[in-house]
Formats: C-alpha cells, sequence, structure tokens
C-alpha cells in the first residue's frame, strides 16, 4: 500500500510562523523590559543623587539628640548624666532591632507603634528624669524642655536620605548639600519596609556609593595666610594598629559603660584606653607613637569590607550583633599632623583635652555636626564627599580624612556635649571671641578596598565605616576621636614648630642642615624638636643646628624669601634677624623679600593629609570642616566658585560594567527584530502564492 504525503492547509502553515514569530519577538520585549525596570528601580533626581524605589530601602529609629541640650556641667554631674546617654543609646538600638524583626503586613505600623515606639519613649522620658534630677542637685536649677525629646519616631529612608550633602564646602565651613526633599515615614502608615543593603540587612545600599570620576570638583580654598600666621606642620607617626587593638567602648562619651559606642575602634597612640581609662592611666600608659612623649590617644570607627568574613567579633555586641560585619581592613597610612592657624600664632593643648570631630549620628540628628570627608588617592584636592562613599578607579585608595577644631575656650578639657569647648575657626580662619588657637589636629587615613560593584540597584563588596546599627552604615556618620596626652616638652616644641613656620616631625626631611637640635633659633641653641643629635653645618658659616650653633642671624620666614637675607641667612630659612621671626613678610627686616602668601593647605594628590579650616557658629559650636583647594590643580574649577557635586549612581561606572547591563536589553532588540522579520517574510510568501 503506498501512502502519500498529506500537505498542511495554508492557513495551519501561517498560523505556524506567525506564532514563531510572535513568540521571538515576546522574548525580545520580555528582555527590553527587564533591563528598563531594572533600569528604574533607580531613581535619579536633579542633583544626580540616584535613589532606590520606594519599599527598597530601610527605615530607622530616629530620637532627638539629649547630649545637646544639656548645660555646662561638673565633672561629677557629667559622670552620671553620661550613664544616662549612654543608656539612652542602648535603648535605640534595642528598639531599632525590634523594628527590624516587624514585616510590613497590613496594622504593622499600629504595632510598631506599640512595641517599638511607645516603649522606648517611656525608657527614654525615664532616663531624661534621672538626667534632670542629676542637673539640678549639681547646680541648683533644673533644666526646662528636656523633657519634650523622649518622643522617637520610625524614619523612613525612601523618599530622602539625611541629605546629598556632597554639595561644596561653603564659604561658613558647612557643606552645602541640602537635606533630602522625601517624605519621612512615622511608621504608622501601614507599616515599615525591611532595612535594604549591607550584609546584614542594615546597610550600606547602593545609593550610599558613587563612581568618583562622576563628581564635579567640589574643594574650595583655605584662607589665605595673613601676617602673624602660624605656617608650620607638626607630623606624629603612630602606625596604623598593625597590633590590633580594638574594643567597642568609648571613654568620650560613655566612660565607665562596655560597649558604650555599639561598633569597634581602631586606636594608635595610648595603649591603655578603653571604657574605664582615666587621665592617670592615660599618662602612665605606652604609646604606639614614634615620639615617645605622645601618649595622646587617636581612635576611628574600623572600616569593613562585607565580603562575608566571619571576624573575631561576628557575635559580639558591637560587632555582628549589632550589624557592624566583614572583613575589618586595616589603614595602609595613618598620617597624623598638626598645623597652624592662618592668621594668628597658637598656644599649646592643654594635657587630656578632648575632642570628636563628626557625629555618629549624622543620618538621624542632621549634619549640624557632621564632618565627614571620603575621597581616593589623585582626586584629593579636586572631590571631598561627605554622604557618598566613592568607588575608585584602579590603582587608586580610598581615603579618609579628617580636620579637628582648632580653637579651644582656654578653661576646658571637655563639656556636656563634648563640643561646646572647641570649635572650628570661621571662614577667615579666625576664633570667635573668647576662644584661641590651638593645633589643628589633622588626620588621613588610605585603605586599600576592593571595588564595590552596583548592579540593579544592588550593591556588591560594598565597604563601610562602622557605626550605631540605627545610623544604616551612612558615611555621613564618620567621626574621629582624640584625647591630647602630650608631655609639655613635646607640646613646647609643637607650638614652637607651627609659630616659627617649619616643618618638623616624622617623615619631615632636614632643613638646611637642621637635624634636632635642642632649644630655639636664637643664635646659640639648635632648632630642632627632639633630644637626638642635630644635623651638621648651618647655612651661615657659624655651625649647624647639632645643639652649638645657630641657624644664621638673618634666616628668613617661611614664607619663602627671593633674594639672600642680610648676615649669611639663607633664602628658605626659618627665622628673621635674630632668629625671631616667622613669616615670610618679617623677612624683609632683615634684608629678604617676602614670598607669596599662597593659600595654606595640606591636601595633596599622594601623600599629605587634608587641611582643613571651617566656619564656626556665633554660639561656638562645632560646624563641618571647609576643605581647601591648592592652586594649580587640572580640572578645577574657577577661584571662589561653588559647585554642588552631582553624585550620579547605579551604571555610570565603568564601560564593562555599563556593557554588562545593556547587553541583555541589545539581545531583546534583536530578538524582537527577528520576529518582526519572520512574520513579515511569511506574509510575503503567502501573498504570492
Amino acid at each position: 500500500m503506498t501512502g502519500g504525503t498529506r500537505r498542511r492547509p495554508r492557513a495551519a502553515r501561517r498560523s505556524t510562523v506567525a506564532a514563531i514569530a510572535l513568540m521571538v519577538g515576546g522574548a525580545g520585549l520580555i528582555a527590553v523590559n527587564t533591563y528598563a525596570s531594572a533600569s528604574e528601580t533607580n531613581e535619579t533626581n536633579q542633583s544626580g543623587t540616584t535613589r532606590l524605589a520606594a519599599g527598597a530601602a530601610g527605615s530607622t529609629v530616629d530620637c532627638p539628640e539629649v547630649s545637646d541640650s544639656l548645660p555646662e556641667l561638673s565633672e561629677k554631674a557629667l559622670a552620671g548624666v553620661s550613664d544616662e546617654l549612654a543608656a539612652m543609646d542602648t535603648q535605640v538600638t534595642d528598639a531599632y532591632q525590634r523594628l527590624t524583626r516587624m514585616g510590613t503586613a497590613p496594622g504593622a505600623g499600629e504595632k510598631v507603634k506599640g512595641e517599638v515606639l511607645d516603649p522606648l519613649e517611656k525608657s527614654r522620658a525615664e532616663s531624661i528624669g534621672r538626667i534632670t534630677d542629676s542637673i539640678g542637685k549639681s547646680t541648683g536649677e533644673r533644666p526646662s524642655g528636656l523633657d519634650d525629646l523622649a518622643a522617637c519616631e520610625v524614619r523612613t529612608a525612601p523618599g530622602g536620605t539625611t541629605g546629598n550633602g556632597s554639595g561644596d564646602a561653603g564659604a561658613d565651613g558647612k557643606d552645602s548639600g541640602d537635606k533630602g526633599s522625601g517624605d519621612q515615614g512615622t511608621g504608622g502608615d501601614g507599616g515599615t519596609p525591611p532595612a535594604a543593603g549591607g550584609e546584614n540587612g542594615n546597610g550600606p545600599e547602593a545609593t550610599d556609593f558613587v563612581d568618583i570620576r562622576t563628581v564635579r570638583p567640589n574643594v574650595n580654598r583655605a584662607p589665605e595666610a595673613r601676617s602673624g600666621a602660624s605656617r608650620g606642620s607638626f607630623s606624629v607617626d603612630c602606625g596604623v594598629n598593625e597590633n590590633k587593638n580594638y574594643n567597642t567602648d568609648n571613654v568620650i562619651v560613655a566612660p565607665g559603660v562596655t560597649n558604650g559606642a555599639h561598633h569597634t575602634h581602631d586606636y594608635v597612640g595610648n595603649q591603655d584606653v578603653n571604657a574605664f581609662s582615666n587621665n592617670d592611666t592615660f599618662a602612665a600608659a605606652g604609646t604606639s607613637c614614634d615620639k615617645k612623649g605622645d601618649k595622646s590617644s587617636y581612635y576611628w570607627p574600623v572600616m569593613r569590607v562585607q565580603d562575608g568574613t566571619q571576624e573575631f567579633d561576628q557575635n559580639n555586641d558591637g560587632g555582628g550583633k549589632e550589624g557592624n560585619v566583614g572583613k575589618i581592613l586595616t589603614a595602609k597610612q595613618a598620617e597624623i599632623k598638626y598645623v597652624g592657624s592662618p592668621t594668628s600664632k597658637v598656644v599649646g593643648m592643654p594635657k587630656f583635652l578632648r575632642i570628636i570631630t563628626g557625629d555618629a549620628k549624622a543620618f538621624t540628628n542632621g549634619t549640624a555636626n557632621a564632618n565627614a570627608h571620603f575621597s581616593c588617592t589623585g582626586f584629593e584636592d579636586k572631590v571631598q564627599l561627605t554622604d557618598k562613599y566613592p568607588i575608585c578607579p584602579k590603582g587608586s585608595d580610598v581615603v579618609r580624612s579628617f580636620a579637628f577644631q582648632s580653637c579651644w575656650d582656654g578653661q576646658n578639657t571637655d563639656s556636656a556635649n563634648h563640643r561646646s569647648h572647641v570649635a572650628f575657626a570661621d571662614a577667615n580662619g579666625n576664633c570667635a571671641g573668647g576662644f584661641k588657637a590651638i593645633p589643628q589636629l589633622t588626620m588621613r587615613l588610605v585603605y586599600s578596598v576592593p571595588t564595590p560593584v552596583i548592579a540593579n540597584g544592588q550593591v556588591k563588596n560594598a565597604y563601610a565605616v562602622d557605626g550605631f546599627p540605627e545610623q544604616l552604615h551612612k558615611p555621613i556618620n564618620d567621626h574621629d576621636d582624640f584625647i591630647s596626652v602630650m608631655d609639655q616638652n613635646l607640646m613646647n616644641q609643637v607650638v614652637d614648630c607651627l609659630n616659627k613656620g617649619r616643618n618638623c616631625g616624622a617623615g619631615t626631611p632636614p632643613e638646611n642642615g637642621n637635624g634636632a637640635g635642642k632649644g630655639d633659633d636664637d643664635g646659640g641653641k639648635g632648632n630642632g624638636e627632639s633630644d637626638d643629635k642635630g644635623g651638621q653645618g648651618g647655612n651661615d658659616g657659624k655651625g649647624g643646628n647639632d645643639g652649638k650653633g645657630d641657624n644664621g642671624k638673618g634666616d628668613t620666614g617661611n614664607g619663602g624669601a627671593t633674594e639672600a637675607p642680610a648676615k649669611g641667612g639663607t633664602p628658605n630659612g626659618q627665622d628673621e634677624a635674630k632668629g625671631s621671626g616667622s613669616s615670610g613678610d618679617e623677612a624683609v627686616k632683615s634684608g629678604g623679600t617676602a614670598g607669596a602668601d599662597a593659600p595654606r593647605t595640606e591636601s595633596t594628590v599622594a601623600s599629605e593629609a587634608q587641611r582643613a579650616q571651617s566656619g564656626a557658629n556665633p554660639d561656638t559650636s562645632a560646624s563641618p570642616s571647609a576643605v581647601s583647594r591648592p592652586e594649580g590643580g587640572e580640572d578645577q574649577e574657577p577661584a571662589g566658585s561653588v559647585n554642588p557635586a552631582p553624585q550620579a549612581e547605579g551604571s555610570q561606572g565603568s564601560l564593562a560594567e555599563t556593557g554588562s547591563q545593556l547587553w541583555p536589553a541589545a539581545a531583546g532588540a534583536l530578538m524582537l527584530c527577528a520576529g518582526l522579520v519572520v512574520l513579515l517574510r511569511s506574509r510575503r510568501h503567502t501573498a504570492r502564492r
């Protein structure tokens, strides 16, 4: 039996071809829309700051800062108050952890109020009551208004973070970035979205990072140095915490309270610093600094890369239990430098002076005391970020820099809010009435950081500074702490070096045969700063700075004379006639020609610490430092310009990253085109039949 082959009806064939065409085209549409959806997950505002879509970012507990409203207190009263303030930090941390365990089901808002906010307000009210009682017993007058600070709210990150505060450091020294313009949730409007980003769910998120190459220059010039300025610098080498001296205490803010910081600190300098240390233990401790007369404590929050590493504190308070997770990174450089004032001589710091720069709670407190500065090597003189972590190009390292308050009230080594006894200079470099210029501590920390990757609104390989868990690891919270424990001889040397315009200390080469002889440049004693033997041979023909000869009777000031001064001095010496001058214009008195008063800066592309001068409010409260812009940097904005720095996020990284995100869309477009071609060819073929 012979069998024939049945031909399928034309209509069926046409339907099959059309179906194939539609499937191919549909797949293309899906790919295109998938890419578009991923791209639209991030919403970019006019300033260039990218935000995650609503529901993707987290919520946190936002409480008023009680310490900012306290009057000045005696040391005894301050101790009791500090205990309660530390207890309130723990209350907020516990409330935040309860918040993160709650879902977003209908009615969750009422649950948040009943189980988080109401109990928190009650416990805070009790602590505030004890603070008020303690102050009343100490001063005879109970402070008013503190009771109003008990209530807290739930702050929802979508719609606005603390601000896009990467704006220029303005003339008053305050970052000009505005607070986020989005709405802040209250926790009572239908629940709270889960915390987003970060290995432990409390940040950082993709919007906390920016490719530094996309940010416009935003660094301003420092005030010009005037006649009588203290133009010198004094560097101290205290290491990078190679011996891993860590703890989660904060002896300044929470003395006597274990885990008072709720995050881990690196410590260099003084080697006996914990919650229970005091001035006596500081004085008796050892130091990691090269100058053994410096037992000062320099400490800052550790930086971690969230790579899944189980650190030693993974299951500890202040560590993994409070959201601080990942591998602790040790800085490859920790440059500590004291610099002078552009308007006056400086006086010595009092022993045991305590200073905090920045605000560990700036995300919820606002930016009034924020003083974070992040950049990359090769970009420091152009870009400084306050509320973004930089993504640095290959071969460039992440840099954290700090400039501490440089004005002191002349009396107190601490204050109730740990701020009002010191202040920043104003935009012109002047200290407010009654305050004295002191050596300004600057620090520069350099880290080799694995490059974070931003894709589809998520960050992989994130890094972050440790912080209170409810602060969501935002970079704006970066801060630094300092307790001055220099012996009087070394502090005198620092002051002398700064006021005479010399560059002294660790890593500074000898100047004109400058060794490290003893004493001042007074014509008979060397001008070194330690007990080591000085260099041989000065430039005045009368012996070097080896403790026997002077540095010349006609040396000019640090401004840099352009002509040889009288009596054998050299153009780049330190002092005017008889060794008493300090500035370039004073050099004219002894026959030299003063050099130009260039803007003072300690920020260089590769090596020097960030120098900052910033504005103080009339009430002498601390404010963020403005970052000085050196002259002559390429690609810089015109002098005096103030240009906000747009911080684009997400896919604005490398070409390779951009290509990896675009290829699904490209493939989808090709599939769509192929489907259309098949469909058209089918119709033409049918028409010919």
